[in-house]
């Protein structure tokens, strides 16, 4: 290969080695507005995830509460399924009916459908449908 002056340049056709995504980052100005954009869509991406995790920890510290609740009624009553959860807020350090981190209300099965449980404790998700698989049992 023959050596160049300082003064000259050359020129890279695109089959040549230098080129692709490389060479387009070091585009001058435009670098650091890419590079802030993709921190930003990094740190949101990991925002939003972490937001639905901490409701999916927050939902099953309810849970738990409650199930100890229904776990006191059952105990009271014989092992006899509550009616409903407004029965067995007693039991509990309940103001009013507690509720998932979306907002939508917690539901009691009882008896339970799957074999070997008293009852089914559960929250339907985010999207409030119930059976989904979005749901925290």
């Amino acid at each position: 290969m023959m050596k160049l002056s300082p003064n000259e340049q050359r020129i890279y056709f695109p089959w040549e080695s230098r080129g692709g995504i490389r060479r387009w980052l070091k585009v001058g100005r435009a670098r650091p507005i890419v590079i802030g954009f993709g921190v930003l869509a990094f740190l949101l991406m990991i925002g939003l995830r972490e937001r639905e995790r901490s409701g999916i920890r927050q939902t099953r510290a309810r849970l738990n509460d409650l199930r100890h609740a229904v776990e006191g009624y059952l105990a009271d009553h014989n092992g006899g399924c509550p009616t409903s959860i407004e029965a067995v807020l007693d039991y509990g350090k309940f103001e009013k009916e507690p509720r998932d981190a979306w907002g939508h209300p917690f539901r009691l099965v009882c008896p339970a459908s799957t074999d070997g449980a008293l009852y089914q404790l559960m929250s339907d998700g985010p999207d409030g449908k119930p059976g989904g698989l979005d749901r925290v049992e």
